[in-house]
């Protein structure tokens, strides 16, 4: 804004982090988890904490305060088999980590100086995140109060992507002008983030009520898949079309015919460099261009790799040790890493904790009659699909930046849906008087 103000901000916010934890530990534990949620995505900002004590860990250290401070308060978290699911998977990594120990790939997993052990433990922050929402939300106001801070949280990723977007010319597209983005780890995992985001709002907004909520929610969705264009990930832009698709198959049929058109139009309507990444798919001749065929030759690589090793994998965390084709470190794909570090056991706790979450938002949506709960439901399952589609290009799921933000959805989902469960069932008020029989004649008898 040209006041000079900007450079306080960070030290303004880390403050604001340490007197938050007290107020976590010490009075509520909600307002824990409201400062929580804007930092969750925001990794570029949160990296101006690493000059300061304890800086890179406050985002730990503040979940842990929030889950601390609500047990110290006898709160429980809602009935969810997630909890017990995401336990036995954490257990299970961290165990399939000695595995790589003991093949050699990979350290001990025993310090936070050991990169398996490092990637473990920023891993597990994404379940403490969902027991931290699910501990302290625990009405429809904090519900509410959830989703409109995740909303402005998204408009800030928006403006810091769209600024840094369009700091640059694109009169035709440049990878040497993409950057890492606020969430600091490039643009494919900005597109991933935002490209969910716009769907999860694209589907709550389906049952808000008044016209000026509609309309401003409608407006961020504009802003958000702008930025999302911006950031030329094709796996982003993929990921918008499904679930415009799943939206329109499940509430709007309009979308269907929307998506049809703009499917035939789509050269003509986008911006020349955006039309260049998405034809940068193929060669005149319809090979792969290099980038994308450096993913097959790797997802071919990843597999001789499962099937020499099927049951419990490489270990967890170790596809960063181990030599690739093309010098890649990361598989492309999360679904190929998971069955490579992992096996079939991971896979199967996979395929589990995933569908019991979108068994959760499916029953919110289709049980609740609260426009916000029905709404919650419904833009969490659709963002999960696009989640999935995005992850099939990347590992976007681990990073706690794309995924936490979901887990705190989830949260709420959970709460929600017990609340809604609640409302279905009210107690039957006790009666002082006795129970009557009818007899075979007509006759009452009190009994």
């Amino acid at each position: 804004m040209g006041t000079g103000l900007g450079q306080y901000i960070p030290v303004v916010a880390y403050i604001g982090f340490w007197i938050i934890c007290l107020i976590s530990l010490t009075w509520r534990p909600l307002y824990g988890l409201y400062y929580l949620i804007p930092f969750v995505p925001y990794r570029s900002m949160r990296d101006h904490f690493n000059d300061y004590f304890l800086g890179e860990n406050l985002l730990t250290i503040l979940v842990f305060c929030i889950i601390v401070g609500a047990l110290i308060r006898g709160k429980r978290p809602p009935p969810s088999l997630l909890y017990l699911t995401w336990f036995i998977i954490g257990l299970y990594l961290y165990f399939s980590m000695w595995i790589g120990t003991a093949s050699g790939i990979a350290p001990p997993p025993l310090w936070l100086l050991d990169a398996n052990f490092l990637t473990w433990k920023d891993y597990m922050l994404i379940p403490m995140i969902f027991l931290a929402a699910g501990l302290v939300i625990e009405d429809k106001k904090a519900v509410r109060m959830v989703i409109i801070i995740t909303g402005i949280s998204i408009l800030f990723i928006d403006r810091s992507a769209i600024r840094e977007s369009l700091s640059h010319s694109w009169v035709t597209f440049d990878e040497n002008k993409r950057n890492g983005g606020p969430l600091a780890f490039g643009s494919n995992q900005t597109a991933a983030y935002l490209a969910q985001s716009a769907l999860f709002l694209w589907g709550f907004v389906q049952f808000a009520k008044e016209k000026w909520v509609k309309g401003l929610v409608y407006l961020l969705i504009a802003v958000t898949l702008f930025g999302t264009m911006y950031t030329f990930s094709r796996a982003g832009y993929l990921a918008v079309l499904v679930g415009i698709l799943v939206l329109g198959c499940l509430k709007d049929r309009k979308l269907l015919v929307g998506l049809a058109l703009f499917l035939f139009t789509w050269q003509i309507i986008v911006p020349t460099a955006v039309k260049q990444r998405v034809e940068m798919t193929t060669d005149a001749t319809g090979q792969l261009d290099t980038s994308a065929q450096d993913r097959v030759d790797l997802w071919k690589e990843s597999e001789a790799a499962f099937f020499h090793s099927p049951v419990f994998g490489t270990g967890f965390a170790t596809f960063q040790f181990i030599p690739h084709v093309h010098g890649l470190r990361d598989s492309h794909n999360w679904f190929v890493k998971v069955a490579e570090e992992t096996g079939v056991v991971g896979v199967f706790l996979t395929v589990i904790l995933l569908g019991q979450l979108f068994v959760l938002s499916w029953r919110l949506y289709r049980r609740s009659d609260d426009p916000w709960y029905k709404g919650l439901g419904l833009g969490l399952f659709v963002a999960l699909c696009v989640c999935m589609v995005a992850n099939c290009f990347g590992d976007r799921w681990t990073y706690i930046e794309i995924t936490g933000p979901l887990w705190l959805l989830a949260g709420a989902a959970a709460r929600s849906l017990q609340l809604t469960i609640a409302e279905a069932s009210p107690v039957e008020p006790a009666s002082d008087s006795f129970p009557v029989l009818k007899t075979g004649s007509g006759v009452s008898v009190s009994v």
